[in-house]
């Protein structure tokens, strides 16, 4: 309560209450108008996610943060917060092109989120013969780039280190431990109509579409986006209390890079 002087010269008594209710209101109205803003851009334009696994390897890390754009290839239920039911398939549906890497949903669980490289779309041949890609009959071809270690569960493994350049000219790194087992030897998978095929660019330590009883052949109705960009990223190996080493562990040359 303030008080103020009346025109004859005594005080009056003027309630503040209404000024606070109103200031309370204007910031509630800030803050609902600031998360449906926030929920718009994550809806229609950009979603950010991070890395928890190894399976994309060399081509993103273990505590990558990136940027994914919900409408490349249009947009279905899963492009919305808690994926609810009110439409089927995908409306401004685009083809994903051979390489794009994207986030999507786990066609066993869709409450999780995966993501790979796509290799084959609707109607493509994949086949993977001594751990080489084929598609369409088609080698991806791949060139030595040399010797990667990396760790795995906390044990460190060396790999060997490929540029793979698939059929239609698109290039990217991957890495194998060996050509050997049964995932460096399948049986030629013919992708279904609405449908795509994904691999790990981890070629060895990646549950993907080779797994017919796993990740199989992906709806595209489950396509969240393509992966863009990495927006941070970080190698958190020290306790989270030693704050004196977190800006160490900042990977600086991998922020703000492209993802392909």
């Amino acid at each position: 309560m303030v008080k103020r002087k009346s025109s004859g010269g005594k005080t009056s008594s003027v309630k503040s209450g209404g000024a606070r209710h109103g200031s309370l209101i204007e910031n509630i109205k800030t803050i609902v108008y600031a998360g449906l803003i926030a929920i718009g851009i994550r809806t229609v334009a950009f979603e950010p996610f991070n890395i928890p696994s190894a399976s994309m390897v060399p081509t993103l890390l273990v505590g990558d943060y990136l940027f994914v754009s919900k409408y490349s290839y249009g947009y279905s239920r899963y492009s919305l917060p808690f994926s609810p039911p009110l439409f089927s398939g995908r409306i401004f549906a685009h083809l994903p092109r051979r390489g794009d890497v994207a986030v999507f949903k786990y066609p066993r669980d869709t409450s999780e989120d995966y993501i790979k490289r796509i290799v084959g779309l609707p109607g493509d041949h994949i086949q993977v013969r001594e751990g080489l890609l084929y598609v369409n009959g088609k080698l991806a071809s791949r060139k030595l780039v040399g010797d990667y270690v990396t760790s795995e569960d906390g044990v460190p493994m060396q790999l060997k280190e490929y540029v793979e350049t698939l059929p239609n000219g698109r290039k990217h790194l991957i890495v194998k431990a060996t050509d050997e087992g049964d995932v460096n030897n399948t049986p030629e998978y013919v992708v279904p109509p609405g449908h795509f095929f994904a691999m790990g660019d981890n070629r060895d330590n990646s549950a993907d579409s080779r797994f017919m009883n796993g990740v199989g052949f992906v709806p595209m109705e489950n396509l969240v986006g393509r992966a863009e960009f990495l927006f941070f990223s970080i190698d958190a190996t020290a306790p989270w209390w030693e704050v004196w080493e977190w800006p160490f562990e900042i990977r600086w040359s991998r922020l703000f890079t492209g993802i392909t």
